[in-house]
């Protein structure tokens, strides 16, 4: 140790100033520094490890970096060894979190994850339920390992095949026509049977994309705008409430929901309310009316109550229970409200996702370029289907095309094109049932003052009074052999 002290201040010496003997504090700083040896010594071995000519000490490093990471943890026997798909197996880190929690899988090979991928689509190509697919993953582990090579790869092309279905089971949407086949709504089924009308998807390969300008938007969620609105869809015919449900009632007729539903929309106007608490209202008391008998003295709080737990549902800040109290002109107490509230939602099983026409009259109104007057009318001929029960067996989304056609009609906007087709999903022909009716509605006396009043304001572009003006024109034209309203009820309006 002390020769190397010597050879070290030698060199300092040979470095020093000429004619120069003294020491400074840096330099005996750097003496002391590296007069420390082992330390020295010690940061040159792991320098010398990093270099690329040392090819021992960085394959160590390698192999400490595999036992941290889990990935160079391997037997020798399976040393780059492939599974019988052919693929590279999985590492230990890539199994997902479930079956690392299982006791029996902290024994399996990579060999064996990668059998397990090819067995899955054998199954049919359902996906298993979790908690189960852990036991029927390891039962056809052991029946996989005698598969030839042959059949193997035949399971792996039925594994890249698209699922078979994808959606609500038991609900067949015709496209070809308005029919939606199920056994809650058998009354939707129209006669448009005849080869002489092109189909919807004939028509709507010369639409024109218009969600591709919406691909740089989030809050227009382009890239599943079209799934979004197939299951809406789906889901608008479970919600759909039964079109006949008068003839369960001992005390109630046609006539008192419509006065009740025209009340509420006097309501709606005066809390201020957005337009999908209105429809979402309606159809609670639909679906409650649906499935329970209610007296003739309770009807106002089932309407009060609807419209309660919709603007809880839709509102930002909703109403307090004491205003509804006092538009009742205090014929019910808030008890008594708060009481219906939990007895109409157990009686819809808390189901409150009904997918609002508003929506489709949305969607449809972007292939209108968003035009606030044919848009306008159109919200007038949407709420003529809360008014008239004979709306009641057509879907939110036929009746709001229906409501969108017949706005252009009446401001002359052009033809029923393919890309109204393909955002509307209905074609002109299928329209017809729901346009025959609201033509019907127009051309009749006023039946509903408050809602005729709401829209004759400036507000809403006097919608009303413009569309019955037309509809007394056009009438006789489109009119043919449909039933004046109203259809059907036990006292016929005045």
């Amino acid at each position: 140790m002390p020769p190397a002290r010597a050879t070290r201040r030698a060199v300092t010496d040979e470095n020093a100033e000429a004619g120069t003997q003294r020491m400074t504090r840096a330099k005996a700083a750097a003496i002391e520094t590296t007069a420390g040896d082992p330390p020295k010594k010690a940061l040159t071995t792991k320098r010398s490890t990093t270099a690329p000519t040392n090819a021992a000490p960085a394959a160590r490093k390698r192999t400490a970096l595999g036992d941290v990471s889990n990935v160079g943890k391997k037997e020798p026997a399976e040393e780059g060894k492939k599974d019988a798909l052919g693929k590279p197996t999985l590492s230990k880190t890539a199994k997902p979190a479930g079956i690392q929690k299982q006791p029996a899988r902290s024994t399996s090979t990579r060999t064996v994850l990668g059998q397990k991928t090819a067995n899955n689509a054998s199954s049919e190509l359902k996906r298993p339920a979790s908690g189960s697919g852990v036991g029927q993953a390891t039962k056809k582990r052991n029946t996989s390992a005698s598969k030839p090579a042959k059949q193997q790869d035949d399971d792996e092309d039925s594994e890249n095949a698209p699922p078979e279905t994808n959606g609500i089971k038991g609900i067949k949407i015709d496209k070809k026509t308005t029919a939606v086949k199920t056994n809650l709504t058998p009354k939707i089924e129209e006669e448009f049977d005849d080869d002489e009308y092109p189909s919807l998807e004939d028509i709507i390969k010369d639409a024109k994309d218009l969600d591709a300008e919406d691909v740089d938007d989030p809050l227009m969620v382009a890239d599943y705008v079209h799934e979004i609105f197939d299951y809406m869809k789906q889901l608008e015919i479970s919600t759909m409430p039964n079109a006949d449900y008068m003839d369960n009632q001992s005390e109630l007729e046609w006539k008192m929901r419509g006065i009740l539903v025209d009340w509420l929309l006097e309501v709606h106007t005066r809390f201020r309310l957005l337009p999908e608490t209105l429809f979402l209202a309606v159809n609670i008391i639909d679906r409650f009316l649906s499935s329970k008998v209610v007296q003739l003295d309770r009807l106002q709080l089932v309407g009060v109550t609807a419209m309660f737990i919709a603007s809880k549902y839709e509102e930002v800040l909703s109403p307090h229970v004491q205003n509804f109290v006092h538009v009742a002109d205090d014929g019910f107490s808030e008890g008594e409200i708060l009481s219906a509230e939990r007895f109409v939602l157990a009686a819809l099983d808390y189901d409150l996702s009904y997918p609002n026409p508003m929506n489709f009259l949305r969607r449809i109104s972007k292939a209108d370029n968003y035009d606030i007057q044919t848009r306008t009318l159109g919200k007038y001929l949407l709420e003529i289907g809360c008014v008239d029960h004979r709306f009641l067996q057509y879907p939110p989304s036929q009746v709001a095309a229906a409501a969108m056609y017949v706005a252009r009609l009446a401001l002359d906007r052009g033809e029923w094109d393919a890309t109204l087709s393909k955002y509307a999903g209905y074609t002109e022909q299928e329209i017809q049932p729901v346009f025959k009716l609201m033509v019907d509605y127009l051309h009749a006396p006023v039946q509903h003052d408050a809602f005729f009043r709401k829209y004759a304001s400036k507000k809403f572009l006097k919608a009303s009074i413009v569309l019955r003006q037309w509809a007394k024109k056009w009438a006789p034209k489109y009119l043919d052999n449909v039933q004046s309203y109203p259809s059907s009820g036990k006292t016929p309006c005045s």
